[in-house]
């Protein structure tokens, strides 16, 4: 095959480095689908896997005891008047919660009984190791933890010093 029109012509490495430079050439890792019908495919793709991660992470969704009536009804009601009353009615049915955030919103009720639960919840949690206190919680526990009632200050003191 040498001397055959079929051959491309031979570049330098000038010529190589320049195309390069113009950025004519299609990187790896920034692989684009091609035709709409590939695009649209691929957006659909991505919005479904950011759902799922959004409901994973996030408690969007019907994922397990998170898409419960109450649960939910707890959250719709943070920072109304009725968020004390929601939360009663979770505890009436339910017990302390055992979802991480569910129990950290436990802390904002203006009730002892509903935060002594909260508190039961996380530290349940703790017990079985599934607690990551981040910084919001690590706030509220504090805040807790330096109140006048001392059964709330030292559930919160025993939170934040790690033991269940």
């Amino acid at each position: 095959m040498s001397g055959g029109d079929d051959e491309r012509p031979r570049l330098s490495w000038s010529e190589i480095d320049k195309r390069r430079d113009r950025g004519g050439h299609r990187d790896e890792r920034e692989r684009r689908p091609r035709g709409a019908a590939a695009e649209a495919r691929s957006r659909e793709a991505s919005r479904a896997y950011l759902k799922k991660l959004d409901a994973a992470l996030f408690a969007k969704g019907p994922a397990g005891a998170r898409g419960e009536p109450l649960a939910r009804a707890v959250r719709e009601a943070h920072g109304t008047p009725t968020f004390a009353d929601a939360c009663a009615a979770y505890l009436g049915t339910h017990g302390a919660p055992r979802d991480a955030a569910l129990a950290a919103l436990f802390l904002d009720a203006p009730r002892r009984e509903i935060v002594l639960a909260g508190l039961d919840g996380l530290a349940s949690l703790a017990g079985a190791g599934r607690l990551e206190i981040g910084r919001s919680l690590r706030g509220q526990l504090r805040m807790h933890a330096e109140g006048n009632d001392d059964d709330v200050a030292s559930a919160a003191e025993a939170l934040l010093q790690g033991r269940p």
